[in-house]
């Protein structure tokens, strides 16, 4: 019999933490984040990192893994994940994967080959002089299909893709694929958009209210990450470093900033729909 892995997956604001949190506790299993900023030491209430408290004594892996200064690529997470399944299964326990970074999920869990492109960066500066609408739209002339799994407001993956695409001379898609021999079982939460914009809008709130503002002050100011490098993050990030630049109101940045997680849900969506075998739940 095959060992099971659980996946939890969902847009953002879901629930998917503590829902995995709950499952762990009845299969004994292990947590491994699968959230693109997560891994991110620092950034915490922007990214909706779970707490110690709500972790309920259940090990949590992949969080606060690297310096925000750095780029973290979705080869080393796979990497990293794959050893953490591994490692979770040599012990006797039931490895979950849980977040809504669908580019994570699957390169692990259908053991995507990616193409070996050194860093170019001449290439790179290059492409930082274009706004992250160009960027895009360069991209999804090239390789089309690829675009449409892509974060198109995420600069630093725009780049890395192009800098792929231009050093190999040809798309990225169709990637190989080595599928991990696990049974897989894929749980989707989703409440419906109505309820899932008044989750977003209410999280929100509380996340303003928890110093998120403060947060971004603090990578900026004492961990010295610019601005630009913020808005690189998108979502909170982004927007509340706009916001501290004075290049918006705080009303202005609250109603674009709730936009743009709700746009972002849908993309998750989009995502994750591409998969039959999800069994989704309110």
């Amino acid at each position: 019999m095959k060992q099971k892995i659980v996946v939890i997956l969902g847009p953002t604001a879901s629930g998917k933490s503590d829902y995995a949190v709950q499952i762990a506790k009845q299969i004994d299993g292990e947590i491994i984040s699968a959230d693109s900023r997560q891994v991110y030491r620092g950034m915490n209430i922007g990214s909706g990192k779970i707490t110690e408290k709500e972790m309920g004594r259940i090990p949590h892996h992949l969080l606060d893994i690297a310096s925000p200064k750095r780029q973290f690529t979705v080869v080393k997470y796979q990497k990293l994940a794959t050893k953490a399944i591994k490692d979770i299964v040599r012990r006797g326990k039931v490895p979950i994967l849980c977040g809504g970074t669908g580019l994570y999920i699957d390169a692990v869990l259908e053991g995507w080959e990616f193409p070996k492109t050194p860093i170019n960066k001449t290439l790179r500066k290059n492409l930082e002089k274009k706004t992250t609408e160009e960027l895009f739209d360069e991209l999804k002339k090239h390789d089309p299909e690829f675009s449409k799994t892509i974060d198109r407001n995420n600069r630093r993956r725009l780049i890395r893709a192009l800098e792929i695409i231009t050093t190999t001379n040809e798309p990225i898609t169709p990637l190989k694929k080595h599928p991990l021999s696990y049974t897989i079982e894929y749980i989707g939460l989703f409440p419906g958009w109505e309820v899932l914009q008044e989750k977003i809008k209410k999280r929100l709130e509380e996340r303003l209210d928890q110093e998120m503002i403060e947060e971004v002050q603090h990578l900026h100011e004492k961990e010295k990450l610019s601005w630009k490098c913020l808005e690189s993050f998108g979502l909170e990030y982004k927007h509340i470093a706009l916001y501290l630049q004075e290049k918006c109101t705080y009303e202005e940045m609250k109603q674009s900033l709730e936009k743009a997680i709700n746009h972002y849900a849908k993309r998750q969506m989009t995502w994750f729909r591409r998969n039959s075998q999800i069994t989704w739940h309110p």
